[in-house]
């Protein structure tokens, strides 16, 4: 299994996303399964955010980690306007009651706009030090966001940021995966089988491979994204099969000549490209 190091644990490159989670596109129960389904094949990361169905999100993900947070590497995000000294402790007390849990072991800064950097710096650090949440970091955070934010006291401290990767969005190879890479911030990519409709399922390179390799499109795009061990991604499905091809991507290794064909379909990026946002 495909492991990234994340906030000094070894995870499984591959977790579970919850954007669409709680707002009645499947049942309840549908989604309950998934997640837990998720679970029993190694998807230990769960991600959500306050933002999502405005908090229904982390209420079904805590009704489904009920007697399993040991279990969950829990990850959640707080809006820029309430990354500051008056909200940041409400707003993350809030999303420790709707997941049920004491602990947060990652919170994310779900983007920049609006907020101010040092204030939502020591925020995190005094919901640590408070025991509340185990590490922080950022989400939608180009190279000069960063630089900005490690400019700021204790802000060196950011352990990941969560940005847009999939085939057809690769615009953070060019500068941001280097940056991180040198700065030791772990990366955690959003949407990697395309965005909203994930056209990318059905590319025909994608489904010609998918037949190669016996299994399904976003075992090969999920594949793809982890190839290079170091970004972990976070694919959303409330159906337990679709878990189940997502999870088979930590096991398959793609051949050479594959990402070659993947190259040219989708051509890294030469230039800085501005970042991509879902």
């Amino acid at each position: 299994m495909k492991t990234v190091n994340i906030t000094g644990q070894a995870l499984p490159a591959i977790g579970m996303g919850s954007w669409h989670l709680g707002q009645g596109r499947h049942t309840e129960q549908e989604e309950i399964t998934a997640l837990r389904t998720g679970l029993d094949v190694g998807m230990k990361l769960i991600d959500t955010a306050e933002m999502y169905g405005r908090g229904k999100s982390e209420t079904l993900i805590g009704k489904a980690i009920t007697g399993l947070r040991d279990k969950v590497y829990l990850v959640s995000k707080v809006y820029p306007w309430n990354a500051n000294r008056l909200m940041m402790e409400r707003a993350c007390n809030a999303s420790l009651k709707r997941l049920q849990t004491d602990t947060l072991d990652l919170y994310l800064l779900h983007w920049r706009f609006g907020s101010i950097l040092s204030e939502a710096v020591e925020g995190f650090e005094k919901l640590k030090q408070q025991g509340k949440i185990r590490a922080w970091g950022v989400s939608n955070f180009d190279v000069s966001d960063m630089q900005d934010l490690f400019a700021v006291e204790n802000g060196e401290n950011c352990a990941v940021n969560q940005v847009f990767y999939n085939p057809a969005s690769r615009g953070i190879e060019f500068d941001l995966m280097p940056w991180a890479a040198q700065h030791k911030v772990g990366l955690m990519g959003y949407s990697p089988l395309g965005g909203e409709g994930a056209s990318l399922l059905r590319h025909p390179l994608i489904t010609q491979l998918a037949a190669k390799y016996h299994t399904g499109p976003s075992s090969v795009l999920l594949a793809w994204v982890i190839r290079q061990n170091n970004i972990l991604t976070i694919p959303e499905s409330g159906e337990a099969a679709h878990i189940r091809e997502n999870a088979q991507a930590l096991a398959l290794t793609l051949e050479s000549g594959d990402l070659q064909a993947m190259d040219v379909a989708f051509p890294p990026p030469t230039q800085k490209v501005p970042l991509e946002t879902r």
